[in-house]
């Protein structure tokens, strides 16, 4: 059964915004409640995956809830990072440059985040340092502790006064031990002090797993525990990362250890999707006993009926659609979480399991384009920066294009094809963006010229929300159901409409627009199967209850493809990177 973007999204919004009527009871006698989230022992122990399922269970009971992340690291915020460093830098319809965790946050809850979720060291000190020159601070002796600490504390509070939250939820990124850690530990040691009851611990530990000696062993927890006290931090909660399951006497010899109550020690066993988390988390009684520490009612059961739906057609789906990636950071899949994210909600909301092939396009040439690609049911080009794998993608869309395989390009992917159109129908065969060739003598991919004469890095840079007027009759209008929508950017390049005559004479339309900037933000050839290549980067407003609708129609063209040549999907061939 095919889902269309507004039954699959309806739901997800009006769970958020209705509260139940035990919670709305409640709502006026309750202070914003504050759940910090840290971790233990070792890092990528899903700290997000945890903070974000708790919020989907709260959101679920009625309340109000959101979650935001302090990331230890000095830069600003995750920009100018190479995805190599930190994965997929997610961007929020603020405008803000945040790290991939927020896409989690929005994928579990269906919440828009803003600035305000994602603060990093850079940002706190930054702030400290403006506040010490403009003399806030009255020429006394700027410290880690209270200034930093304070600093620290007010974005913690500051996020609750954008929103009449009933609860904030703040991942602590890092390992408890991290030397950078340690201002925000002192910082959450503070406010537990100084909220009570209206504040909690969460600390997320790993119990391994000795397969020499067929045991588990939690001595790494209890040691993480034991440092995050000597922060003057008692964790009121532990969730035990695991892959085998813990007997009870474990838990209460971690409970007893750690001096946590046993009801509080919970386990995280290893699970077929992140999507599953939140229900193991629930039959965990992650949810009742984080409101009866918080004094609030728990009798209640969340109503997840809708994401029991989602589940149910993830894990009934039988057949394939064989997606593949075309992208220079391949080795490293975080670089396009999203994306992936994106098209798995789609392919199961159109009840296929999703295959999803990376295909370098450093390695992609006009030998073996037909090899890499062969078996496919359609193709995404991915977005990026800079030369490096470009010619690989021109190759892949030339191809696609020739061979009327479903074709989707993101950012620069939708550049690729411009540029690839031009060279090859067109026939401006040194057709080029100026961010690959500053001197070529087609740029059908240019600055802005108020762009021009900005030189810092990320000023030229188009972020956040933009409305986009899309073509009546068009296929991304048919795609979204509407012909005014609002996608989020991550570019500094544009079309160029010196060029836009010539490429809709040929037959590539300028389907979507920027009504306050004449942006090219759609391209499309209509007498393709689907054809169509994006400015704006849709996976970043892609969730679980609402799949972007073009990745939906995306997917459908696709598992068309497939049915048309008699694979449904299935094809056994496979394609390496």
């Amino acid at each position: 059964m095919w889902f269309s973007a507004a039954s699959a999204g309806a739901f997800g919004r009006a769970r958020t915004a209705e509260p139940t009527d035990l919670t709305q009871l409640n709502r006026n006698t309750v202070e914003t409640k504050y759940i910090f989230v840290t971790g233990g022992v070792v890092s990528s122990l899903g700290k997000g995956i945890i903070s974000s399922s708790l919020a989907r269970l709260l959101l679920s009971r009625g309340y109000r809830v959101t979650i935001q992340k302090f990331d230890p690291y000095i830069n600003i915020d995750p920009g100018t990072l190479n995805p190599y460093e930190h994965g997929e830098c997610y961007v929020t319809v603020d405008g803000h440059e945040a790290d991939l965790d927020l896409g989690h946050y929005e994928r579990f809850t269906d919440i828009r985040t803003t600035r305000a979720n994602n603060i990093t060291t850079g940002r706190i000190y930054q702030n400290v340092i403006d506040k010490e020159r403009r003399g806030d601070y009255l020429g006394k002796t700027v410290q880690i502790i209270p200034h930093i600490t304070d600093e620290i504390k007010r974005s913690v509070k500051a996020l609750g006064k954008t929103g009449n939250y009933d609860f904030i939820i703040t991942e602590i990124g890092g390992t408890v031990g991290d030397i950078e850690s340690t201002p925000f530990l002192e910082a959450v040691r503070q406010l537990k002090w100084e909220l009570g009851r209206d504040a909690l611990c969460i600390h997320l530990t790993y119990v391994p797993y000795l397969h020499a000696a067929k045991e588990l062993k939690t001595k790494p927890t209890q040691h993480s525990v034991k440092m995050l006290q000597q922060a003057g931090i008692q964790p009121d909660v532990l969730v035990l990362r695991t892959e085998k399951e813990l007997h009870a006497g474990m838990l209460r010899k971690v409970a007893q250890f750690c001096n946590v109550t046993p009801e509080a020690v919970t386990q995280s066993l290893d699970a077929p999707t992140i999507y599953r988390v939140p229900l193991l988390m629930h039959e965990q009684r992650l949810d009742r006993i984080v409101l009866d520490k918080m004094g609030l009612p728990s009798e209640d059961e969340p109503d997840l009926t809708e994401w029991n739906r989602f589940l149910h057609h993830l894990e009934n789906a039988e057949k394939e659609v064989r997606i593949g990636l075309v992208g220079k950071y391949v080795e490293l899949q975080d670089a396009y979480k999203s994306i992936n994210e994106a098209l798995f909600q789609a392919a199961t909301y159109c009840d296929r399991k999703l295959r999803l092939e990376y295909i370098h396009s450093e390695k992609v040439t006009e030998e073996n384009v037909a090899e890499r690609l062969r078996g496919l049911d359609g193709v995404i080009i991915a977005p990026g920066f800079g030369q490096r794998g470009i010619e690989g993608k021109f190759v892949a869309l030339r191809y696609c294009r020739e061979q009327d395989i479903p074709t989707f390009g993101i950012c620069l992917g939708m550049q690729c094809m411009v540029i690839e159109f031009a060279r090859n129908v067109l026939g401006l065969t040194d057709a080029n963006s100026t961010e690959m060739d500053t001197k070529t003598p087609h740029n059908v991919i240019d600055l802005m010229e108020e762009q021009k004469s900005i030189s810092s890095m990320g000023g030229t840079m188009r972020l956040g929300a933009y409305r986009c007027s899309l073509r009546p009759g068009s296929r991304a209008a048919e795609a979204y159901g509407s012909t005014e929508i609002s996608e989020r950017h991550r570019h500094r390049f544009e079309f160029n409409n010196d060029y836009r005559e010539a490429f809709e004479k040929a037959g590539m339309q300028c389907t979507g627009t920027n009504p306050d900037a004449s942006l090219v933000e759609v391209v499309e050839i209509p007498g393709k199967r689907w054809y169509i290549g994006t400015q704006y980067h849709p996976e970043y407003q892609s969730t679980v209850l609402s799949p972007n609708p073009i990745f939906l129609s995306f997917v459908k063209a696709a598992i068309s493809y497939g049915d048309e040549r008699g694979t449904n999907g299935n094809d056994e061939t496979t394609t390496t990177a």
